[in-house]
């Protein structure tokens, strides 16, 4: 049972924090004749899954790295213990930077950056940025579960979900934007714990599904049983959903 619950959590953080990478897609591939669009956005989500699972094979090998590599506070450091540190201060880290762009950052500050002509040139450029989007997905699936073949149905899944439901999902996240700020606060918990695990402090699993569990119910009943007197909060999007029209109108 906590194995499903631990999936299923899984995929709703990967969906809900691969938002902006869907939309960096569908703007990148919006400067494409309209003939090819739909097939850099298709091929951009699965180049998006291959890196993933390919980074996940890769981190599985160097978690498997026991022996020791230095001590802190006697407390032994292996590679898997240094991998876990360093990729809970990495989702620290981002979730805090995403958590203040969102509140007071610059609207749109990566949509206008984005410059892509030709078919060849959009999908290295979706490579690129895949790579990136990819890290803190792969460290989030590190920090929740532990078993292999579960990461790996989370990621893809996930990518299913994207490749057929994208844009309802990107509709309800922005219209409930407390959704998208619950998951990052989960980053922060998943970091910490990760951190923990590294320094040889562990804490049961069970505990951080339970709160992440508990905390996603009480969203969800709020959203039930409260009619919105107000427009909810605008948050602030680094890609931003139909700025694809925009690019449009550009010079290609």
């Amino acid at each position: 049972m906590e194995t499903i619950i631990a999936l299923l959590t899984l995929i709703l953080l990967e969906v809900v924090l691969g938002l902006d990478n869907v939309i960096f897609i569908s703007i990148v591939a919006s400067k494409l004749p309209e003939d090819q669009q739909k097939k850099a956005r298709r091929l951009g989500l699965i180049l998006a899954m291959l890196i993933r699972l390919g980074l996940l094979a890769v981190i599985s090998v160097i978690l498997k790295l026991q022996g020791s590599l230095f001590a802190v506070a006697d407390v032994d450091i292996s590679g898997k213990d240094l991998i876990l540190i360093l990729g809970g201060i990495f989702l620290i880290y981002k979730s805090t930077v995403e958590i203040y762009h969102k509140m007071e950052g610059e609207e749109g500050d990566k949509s206008k950056n984005i410059k892509a002509t030709g078919f060849n040139q959009v999908i290295v450029q979706i490579l690129l940025l895949d790579v990136v989007f990819s890290v803190d997905s792969i460290i989030t699936a590190v920090g929740m579960v532990k078993e292999l073949w579960v990461m790996y149905t989370a990621v893809v899944v996930t990518v299913v979900i994207m490749l057929f439901a994208a844009e309802p999902i990107s509709k309800f996240v922005n219209k409930h934007p407390a959704f998208k700020m619950l998951a990052l606060s989960f980053l922060l918990l998943i970091g910490m714990s990760l951190i923990a695990e590294g320094l040889d402090f562990h804490i049961p699993k069970g505990y951080i599904y339970f709160s992440m569990s508990f905390a996603l119910l009480v969203d969800v009943l709020q959203i039930r049983m409260k009619k919105p007197a107000a427009a909810p909060v605008h948050t602030h999007e680094h890609y931003l959903p139909g700025e694809e029209e925009k690019i449009k109108q550009l010079p290609k």
